[in-house]
């Protein structure tokens, strides 16, 4: 008989070791002999129902595992038909044929996958909704080259790997099926084999978009094309927009920690919009910077162990809940930028580690491939697919979902091949030298395609070292991100700040340290989670003094931030001078604010954000020297500074001065631009922020004096360790 199958194929099939199921399963016809199999090991009995006449046909047991077939007549070659079933334990089932249908990657599809170019390969990859001449189900593929089989398992077979086998399309290593009826909310994995070593795993999907709550690790169906967006007009201004140019005060957040329930129970991403929301807008942030939201498996890893790129973690609600939350956020002024993490990916089997029993989107030799400090895998930025993997995800986040920034984490153990390594245990590039060509490769390709398919949207780097132009453009040898952490900044100035007020005059540099290249890059000054974890303490905490000392302390330390070049980020607690070090098992300490010195912190942050928000001269110009001129920079007897900020129109400006001592100084004189009246626009000393009330009663006049090297001065009252910010009013 022309349809008889070989014996050793039936075993192959019915032990789970076929890796092309479609030359047994489905229909199958030589000359006028018709017959359509299928596998279904927990039925006792399958029928074959013609879709277009309604004919059932009883399907023949032809091995007792699970294998039935049925001979059919010529009106069965070109029907629609699906199966029913009993099985056994005696429910009937209906299901649909899963081999030959045309697959939804095209070949040029798998052609630009494989050149590292196939931007938006996330719609093609992973578990789809679909429908084949009329027929609805879900489509699934996924890139495993080194494997001999895949097959996907779920709910939906049992987490039988032998039913569901998925057909290698043109032998690119892209495994593929269509399962008719299924619909969003299945669970499914996939059932590696590898050639290699026998290697065996079911694998969560690497581009699926929704997953279980940990501990559980299977990949969830979901339709992300359903939410109705209502932010068109928040992103056709940002496509306008120049981030350079505008106030940028960002709020970092951990989406778990910000605030509790009863009993610890997390905010989902509605209770958030509904709670955090009105928060930042009466506190007068700008953007909202959330710790990783991608799926991650361990709590205390903050999110920056990734196991699901493209999935917003769970522990918060669904991705539809997650486009909400945004939306909210978009039509409430707010700017929403994620952590990204393309530098490692943690070890978990489930994972991408080792994913088809080779190292398809690492190293091999754990001198390239493993992180020694993080215990983490690092991608082949090198490969193509693996590229291709990570700049479609940024993409995915700024399409789906309608983030306006990433911020990308760890970028110096990027780009070094010997970040944290002794000699011996790293491998030089090609030119014998420690810079990882690749890495610096796949930044720059990543920010000029983030840059050119999502106007307005910006890209910021953590870089810790002093690679140069990491914020230029890449046409001009830059690295091409939007922005820089100033980590620079961040040290010297918080090692100031530590040291008591008695000593600072042997430290004043630190202070002005940072003026030598406040240009060099276009920069952001953070005062992040970082800063405040791993035994660091809290902010205010670094801080010497009395509990008088620490709180005026805090708010000078914010008045200078607010004031310098460079946009401004700061933690969450960071605004309430909260004492505990954070930790992401427990809510912000929010009863705090019962006390009138935390509340006055909170509404010197607040005052601070709005003026901020209100003087081009604090942000238009932060990236250009003609923004910032020292008045003095070198009084580090008092340990005082001064500097003038300016806008676009130079009549536009603001005269800052820093009291970094606990000492009134009286009639302290400083150049002036022109004359005229100079109001106290801010003094962090002011009561109502806790401070001691030392001031100039509201502002001063300018007098007819020249001083350094400017036309007019005043002499001011400098209240103890505080900032004056003053405004020139006609």
């Amino acid at each position: 008989m022309p349809l008889t199958i070989h014996p050793d194929a039936i075993t192959a099939l019915v032990t789970g070791e076929i890796g092309a199921p479609a030359s047994l399963l489905g229909r199958h016809q030589i000359g006028d002999d018709l017959c359509i199999r299928a596998f279904r090991p927990w039925a006792k009995q399958v029928d074959l129902i013609n879709d277009d006449s309604g004919e059932r046909a009883p399907m023949k047991l032809i091995h007792e595992d699970g294998l039935f077939a049925a001979d059919l007549d010529a009106t069965w070659a070109e029907a629609s038909y699906h199966f029913e079933s009993v099985t056994l334990e005696g429910a009937t089932e209906v299901f649909g044929e899963v081999y030959g249908h045309p697959p939804l990657l095209t070949d040029y599809d798998i052609y630009l996958f494989g050149q590292g170019e196939n931007q938006q390969i996330y719609k093609k990859l992973g578990a789809h909704a679909r429908e084949i001449n009329g027929l609805g189900g879900v489509n699934f593929a996924v890139w495993a080259p080194n494997c001999y089989k895949v097959a996907l398992i779920g709910d939906f077979n049992r987490w039988d790997p032998r039913t569901h086998v998925m057909e290698n399309i043109k032998d690119a290593g892209i495994w593929e099926i269509f399962v008719p009826g299924l619909e969003a909310g299945a669970r499914y994995k996939f059932e590696v084999r590898s050639h290699n070593k026998g290697y065996r795993a079911a694998k969560s999907d690497p581009y699926g978009f929704f997953s279980e709550l940990r501990p559980d690790t299977a990949s969830i169906v979901c339709d992300l094309d359903q939410y109705q967006w209502g932010d068109a007009e928040w992103m056709g201004a940002r496509a306008e927009s120049n981030p350079l140019k505008q106030p940028m005060n960002i709020y970092e957040l951990h989406l778990g920690s910000w605030k509790r329930k009863d009993r610890g129970a997390y905010l989902t991403y509605r209770d958030l919009a509904d709670e955090l929301l009105p928060y930042l807008v009466e506190m007068g942030y700008t953007h909202l910077e959330l710790l990783p939201v991608a799926e991650h498996p361990l709590d205390a890893s903050w999110g920056y162990q990734v196991t699901g790129y493209y999935a917003p973690t769970s522990r918060f609600g669904a991705p539809e809940d997650f486009m909400y939350f945004v939306d909210r956020c978009h039509q409430s002024g707010i700017a929403v930028i994620l952590d990204w993490v393309p530098a490692h990916f943690p070890k978990d089997g489930y994972g991408l580690n080792y994913f088809d029993g080779t190292h398809l989107y690492s190293h091999e030799d754990p001198r390239q491939g493993e992180h020694p400090d993080w215990g983490t895998m690092i991608f082949n930025y090198a490969r193509n697919e693996v590229r291709n993997f990570l700049i479609a995800n940024a993409l995915f986040w700024l399409d789906k979902y309608h983030i306006d920034g990433l911020r990308v984490d760890a970028v110096s153990s990027m780009i070094y091949l010997n970040f944290s390594r002794e000699e011996g245990e790293w491998i030089a590039n090609e030119y014998g030298s420690h810079e990882n060509l690749g890495a610096l490769a796949f930044l720059r390709e990543f920010n000029e395609i983030v840059h050119a398919e999502a106007p307005g949207a910006i890209t910021i780097a953590e870089e810790s070292t002093a690679w140069a132009m990491v914020s230029r453009p890449t046409y001009i040898g830059g690295l091409g991100f939007t922005f820089k952490w100033n980590m620079g900044w961040m040290h010297d100035t918080l090692q100031y700040m530590k040291h008591d007020p008695v000593h600072r005059r042997f430290h004043h540099h630190q202070i002005t340290f940072a003026s030598l290249y406040a240009f060099s890059e276009n920069f952001v000054l953070p005062l992040s989670h970082d800063e405040v974890v791993h035994m660091k303490g809290s902010l205010i905490g670094k801080l010497p003094g009395d509990y008088w000392q620490q709180f005026a302390g805090l708010r000078l330390l914010f008045g200078y931030q607010y004031t310098q070049v460079g946009k401004k980020l700061n933690f969450m607690g960071n605004e309430i001078g909260q004492f505990a070090e954070w930790s992401e098992a427990r809510s912000l300490d929010w009863h705090l604010l019962e006390y009138d010195k935390h509340a006055g912190m909170q509404t010197w942050v607040r005052d601070l954000n709005h003026f901020y928000r209100d003087q081009p001269a604090l942000w238009q110009v932060d990236c250009e020297p003609e923004g910032f001129r020292w008045i003095e920079a070198n009084d580090a007897d008092y340990s005082v500074y001064s500097y003038i900020r300016y806008a676009d129109d130079r009549e536009d400006f603001l005269i800052i001065v820093l009291n970094c001592t606990p000492v009134v100084r009286d009639n302290y004189r400083i150049g002036v631009p022109r004359s005229g009246f100079y109001q106290e626009a801010l003094n962090s000393d002011a009561a109502v922020y806790g401070g001691s009330n030392v001031g100039n009663l509201g502002g001063i006049h300018s007098e007819d004096i020249a001083s350094h090297g400017l036309p007019d001065s005043i002499s001011l009252r400098l209240p103890p360790l505080a900032v004056l910010v003053l405004k020139p009013i006609d």
